[in-house]
């Protein structure tokens, strides 16, 4: 079964190979007329209009390859970006953590809270009480100096877009 992203990448070509029969059917009609003299199919009378949608689909044809060459080699390189910025990231939570020297518990439970699970979500996956994760999450928040779960994604979104964060404020002139 294809997926979405499947479905994204070869849709463009599927309409772009069925222009691509329009513009061979009628060029080889045109073909056949000059070669025998007549129309072969015949399904349009005025030469002048044939010429005209002749042309319209081979210079569409061709607009829409480069289009979509130029699509999925943005689609690629926003993958790309998106990668490099996840390594960023991780990145950046690895630094901060060993910088506030968070323990493995607390690092594990700060990577939780960041993904926007809630304390009984992160007790129950690391099978421990809802008081120590509350204890752990308060821990990491003093330790980041910061107030609550908000300001502590709010550090590290600000310092991926470039922002300058000292002890959770950020200057004016980088916002």
């Amino acid at each position: 079964m294809l997926k979405e992203a499947d479905w994204k990448a070869i849709a463009p070509w599927a309409l772009f190979g069925l222009q691509a029969i329009c513009v061979l059917f009628i060029v080889s009609e045109e073909v056949a007329g000059a070669i025998f003299g007549e129309q072969a199919i015949g399904i349009l009378e005025s030469d002048g209009l044939e010429y005209l949608i002749i042309t319209a689909l081979v210079v569409g044809l061709i607009a829409s390859g480069f289009e979509i060459r130029r699509g999925l080699k943005r689609q690629k390189r926003m993958e790309q970006q998106v990668k490099a910025a996840s390594g960023a990231f991780a990145s950046l939570l690895e630094e901060h953590f060993e910088l506030w020297k968070l323990t493995p518990s607390e690092a594990d439970v700060a990577l939780l809270a960041l993904k926007g699970f809630s304390i009984a979500e992160i007790a129950a996956f690391r099978q421990t009480a809802e008081g120590t994760v509350k204890a752990q999450c308060n821990a990491i928040y003093r330790k980041a100096g910061v107030s609550g779960r908000p300001q502590l994604l709010s550090l590290f979104i600000d310092e991926l877009l470039g922002g300058v964060v000292e002890a959770g404020n950020v200057r004016r002139s980088d916002l």
